[in-house]
């Protein structure tokens, strides 16, 4: 069964063959010059069958070694063919060594990120249970539930990463108003903490963006400036026009970041020198959500900073950028997934 399959591919050559000996048997008959001998020809005939049923059965036997040594890397390939597949297959294989690596490293991010958000939520619940047992106080209480809260609204915001273009809605936002609404969410932090807020924004001043999700990535970089910034301290956010695009900047004079630590801000799981040592089991998804979603909606951040100075967090909103394209891009990257 093998070596019937094995001519059903060897076909060819089998035919160029008697092609061949066909067409040189023609040329010596059809010449008047040579003399024609039938013994002779059959001679040839069959000599000419020999090797090639030699040659049939030496490559049968090397076909049938290379397919049982197919896994075998060291094994000829016999064809142009074969060595395409080869590669082929090598590449495929690379591909999905590649994609399960990135599933897997996907897969431990995701377990990490559970881990340190139940620690993370952990915290205002045990303090909560310790003012079940005390005086309760309605400010700290207040800002206790507001912490579950922003860490719930993360969770709920990086589960909803993968479905992203089923849940946007892109509108005029005017960022004066927009700010403040955000603001007075913290307004109870401002004042316990009496960290001054300076709004520096154009009251007519809008972008294109999708509302809730623009709100999710405000509200994350003003937390953080909340958190990192010291009782009387001073939190500005204003609003910069240029000719290619609009910004929006927030700017704390806290604790800043590391210059070591700068590039590495917006990286997924990241939480820095500050991270570990005020904020101990800090998840650092929260910037890297916010860049993740600002690329989404067509938007990115930069953050500048000096460690003991200041940060300053800009989301910038290109004018000349379509971003319903974004979003249809993103739908489409989406659905190949």
């Amino acid at each position: 069964m093998k070596f019937r399959r094995f001519l059903a591919y060897e076909r060819p050559y089998l035919f160029a063959l008697l092609a061949v000996v066909a067409v040189v048997t023609l040329v010596f008959m059809t010449d008047p010059g040579v003399l024609w001998r039938w013994s002779t020809v059959l001679y040839a005939c069959a000599l000419a069958l020999i090797i090639a049923a030699g040659f049939t059965l030496y490559r049968f036997a090397l076909s049938a070694s290379a397919i049982r040594h197919m896994d075998d890397e060291e094994t000829r390939p016999l064809s142009m063919e074969a060595a395409a597949y080869r590669e082929a297959m090598e590449r495929m294989e690379r591909r999905h060594i590649q994609a399960l690596n990135e599933a897997k490293a996907q897969q431990r991010e995701h377990y990490n990120f559970i881990v340190s958000w139940f620690h993370e939520i952990k915290t205002p619940i045990s303090v909560l249970r310790l003012m079940q047992q005390t005086q309760i106080d309605p400010a700290s209480l207040e800002e206790e539930l507001a912490r579950i809260e922003h860490y719930v609204d993360q969770a709920l915001y990086y589960a909803k990463l993968d479905s992203f273009s089923q849940d946007y809605e892109i509108g005029e936002v005017a960022l004066a108003s927009f700010m403040k609404g955000i603001v007075r969410r913290h307004a109870k932090t401002f004042i316990s903490r009496k960290i001054r807020i300076d709004l520096r924004m154009e009251p007519s001043l809008s972008v294109q963006s999708d509302p809730k999700w623009l709100q999710f990535i405000a509200d994350q970089v003003l937390t953080n400036s909340l958190k990192y910034t010291a009782e009387n301290g001073e939190i500005v956010i204003s609003t910069r026009v240029f000719a290619q695009e609009k910004q929006l900047v927030i700017r704390d004079n806290g604790i800043g970041i590391e210059a070591k630590d700068l590039p590495r801000v917006f990286n997924r799981g990241f939480s820095g020198t500050n991270g570990r040592q005020t904020q101990a089991k800090s998840t650092g998804m929260g910037l890297y959500l916010a860049q993740e979603l600002s690329n989404r909606l067509g938007h990115y951040m930069t953050c500048s900073s000096v460690a003991g100075a200041y940060t300053e967090m800009v989301i910038h909103f290109p004018k000349h950028h379509d971003v319903h394209w974004s979003m249809r891009r993103v739908a489409i990257a989406e659905e190949n997934d």
